[in-house]
């Protein structure tokens, strides 16, 4: 591992020494691997382009989400700029760095996107995404070149699961009921909890090695606070949310975003306010720490963001004529 460490710090400050001009656009393309920017795309995608590739994106960053910081917690790898001062920290973190949530996450989500489209230019696209994200966490001293790789490879691990089982899953949920639908959405998301807190309770006596703190210190940057579990509520409330939104809807017809290109804007300006309401508003609202209660107000805080996207606006784009028709055709 040392080998891996001493070997990526190297090439980290080649790649650093190139020049500053990369770090905008390094920026950019690390900012298209983040969860606050799937968190606007996937409400686009569901309410007002595809709902079916909207739900599968939304599903597959919730699951990545929870494997990569169990991932994290397994590894326990530092960030580049926390075991050398010769790193510049351009893209800080607090977690622990392999596998690359950015990398796993791209992988899984472009990925998604390029399998359900089935279009070669989409695919070009996608892995020109995935590799450009990947390599800018290595720029920007956010990550080791294993990392990435590491992410990637858990990414795709998690993508061919979706790819090779969606059908077959979704063909049996749809024999259930909406009770029975909503009872197996809580039960997989209380696995993701699970597995989290297991891997939490792996590292809950960790020692952060001085130089990672003196090194961050040094670098300006937030201390590490890598065994932080609320991520793991945060995904899987809104896997929760996302299955019990669409169980919802389904029981009702179902939901299409079809539709002329102004009832489309106008649905995502619409729905998209419900977001900010429940997400910040309910932040502000909810107390936030460590313990039971915050946990689960947190869970209950996504979940119900979850719901809004698949269930709750879409009740309310047919309730305001904002959809052409609500049927029963699956959205999934």
């Amino acid at each position: 591992m040392q080998t891996l460490i001493d070997g990526g710090i190297a090439f980290i400050i080649g790649l650093q020494g190139m020049g500053d001009w990369l770090t905008i656009p390094m920026r950019f393309f690390s900012y298209l691997g983040t969860e606050d920017f799937f968190f606007i795309v996937l409400p686009l995608i569901y309410w007002s382009i595809d709902s079916a590739l909207g739900l599968r994106v939304g599903l597959i960053l919730a699951t990545s989400t929870v494997f990569n910081y169990a991932g994290k917690l397994l590894f326990v790898g530092p960030r580049p700029y926390w075991v050398s001062s010769h790193v510049r920290a351009l893209w800080p973190e607090t977690t622990f760095g392999i596998p690359s949530g950015h990398a796993q996450e791209a992988m899984s989500v472009w990925g998604i996107i390029a399998a359900y489209r089935k279009q070669t230019w989409v695919w070009v696209a996608a892995a020109l995404l995935i590799f450009f994200i990947g390599f800018s966490r290595i720029y920007l001293g956010s990550h080791f070149p294993h990392d990435v790789i590491v992410g990637w490879l858990l990414g795709g691990v998690i993508l061919w699961a979706f790819v090779r089982f969606w059908d077959s899953v979704a063909g049996w949920l749809a024999s259930k009921s909406l009770l029975q639908q909503t009872a197996l959405a809580f039960i997989a998301s209380m696995i993701f909890v699970a597995v989290g807190m297991v891997a939490v309770s792996l590292r809950s006596n960790f020692q952060l090695p001085a130089l990672w703190i003196d090194n961050a210190l040094l670098a300006g940057t937030e201390l590490p606070a890598p065994v932080d579990p609320n991520g793991i509520f945060t995904s899987a409330g809104s896997f929760f949310g996302l299955g019990f939104g669409l169980a919802w809807i389904m029981s009702m017809g179902g939901y299409q975003a079809t539709g002329p290109v102004w009832m489309r804007a106008l649905r995502y300006v619409v729905g998209l306010v419900g977001v900010l309401i429940l997400w910040m508003g309910l932040g502000e609202i909810f107390p936030r720490g460590d313990g039971v209660l915050f946990y689960s107000l947190r869970f209950i805080r996504y979940a119900l963001v979850g719901w809004w996207v698949t269930g709750g606006a879409p009740w309310v784009f047919a309730r305001f004529k904002l959809v052409e028709n609500i049927s029963r055709t699956s959205s999934i």
